[in-house]
């Protein structure tokens, strides 16, 4: 099966992320955050249901089942719960952008200590232009929230940052639809009684609400975790971490294509930043030649030793003459 290159995931992972916060302005529309939410995650849990029997069948290990749990609880709940009831206490959502973007930092402050992943400098260079780069798209809003609210807010990327570090510093070979499948299940488990608590358990069976819930579920779970748990698997935390930054801006460009919202200058401005700040952490541009390597020596039918041309502009290696006859 061929394998996309990480380039085109990391890009389909920027679009499906910042799909998110487009869904909760269409749930927050439609119905109760926290009841499209619940039944986002019952229904993908559903819908994956078959594939995780089938890995359960073919040997899935207690240690990974209590693994993506754990990746359920801290990169969905953990991340959703307090993010979206800091912005319903008054946060803004490009304060709450902003500091969801402290994420990137944070996961490559904490790669080397824990993941042993080395961050050199033009990398932090690229993850501090791409914070100044949100900083300046979102205008620096603070709002007037009570302070706790931006402590949910800040617990929102605390717990994203730490599914992520998990993710790396325990691997598991679990497939990629059964793993979605189990954070979804735990998930829901969770966003049940605070959507008790909000209004009821029962779907509104209205057109608002289904394409709320199909939004989130094509998008911004298949989609956006799919990826971001993929992309994981094949290159550093540091690196996905930094695709966060472009984000807010592409959910700017989300909200003036279907809310008709104005994109202004300075957030376009700052996109740019964003996407030189990336650019850097990922070091594109910057491959150092390798000089040209001699091919190994090879038998030949007669045994022996027969040696390749030299590379061009190479200097020809002087050999001693014969000082035997021919063999044979």
């Amino acid at each position: 099966m061929p394998v996309a290159p990480l380039v085109l995931l990391e890009a389909g992972l920027i679009v499906a992320w910042s799909s998110g916060f487009v869904g909760a302005r269409l749930a927050a529309d439609a119905s109760s955050v926290f009841l499209v939410l619940f039944w986002r995650f019952v229904i993908v849990a559903l819908l994956l249901a078959p594939l995780l029997w089938r890995a359960a069948r073919q040997g899935l290990t207690v240690r990974s089942l209590l693994l993506q749990t754990l990746l359920g609880i801290f990169a969905m709940f953990g991340f959703l719960a307090p993010g979206i009831k800091a912005i319903e206490l008054g946060v803004p959502a490009g304060t709450a952008a902003l500091i969801s973007a402290l994420q990137p930092l944070a996961t490559a402050a904490l790669a080397g200590p824990l993941l042993h992943e080395q961050v050199d400098r033009r990398q932090w260079l690229g993850l501090a232009l791409g914070l100044g780069g949100v900083l300046l798209a979102v205008s620096g809003a603070l709002g007037h929230a009570p302070l706790w609210a931006y402590g949910l807010s800040a617990l929102s990327t605390a717990s994203l940052v730490a599914a992520t570090l998990l993710a790396k510093r325990v691997p598991d070979s679990t497939p990629l639809l059964p793993s979605l499948a189990i954070q979804s299940l735990a998930t829901a488990i969770l966003f049940a009684p605070l959507a008790l608590w909000d209004g009821g358990i029962l779907p509104d069976l209205d057109l608002g609400f289904a394409a709320a819930v199909a939004w989130f579920i094509v998008l911004s779970t298949i989609g956006g975790y799919g990826l971001y748990w993929l992309c994981l698997r094949r290159t550093t935390a540091t690196r996905v971490g930094s695709l966060i930054y472009l984000t807010p801006p592409v959910t700017m460009i989300w909200a003036w294509a279907m809310f008709g919202e104005p994109l202004t200058l300075m957030s376009m401005t700052g996109f740019a930043i964003c996407l030189i700040g990336v650019a850097f952490t990922h070091g594109f541009g910057l491959r150092t030649r390798q000089p040209p390597q001699e091919a190994p020596a090879r038998q030949s039918s007669a045994g022996g030793t027969v040696r390749p041309p030299p590379a061009p502009g190479a200097p020809r290696r002087s050999v001693p003459p014969c000082r035997g006859g021919a063999a044979g």
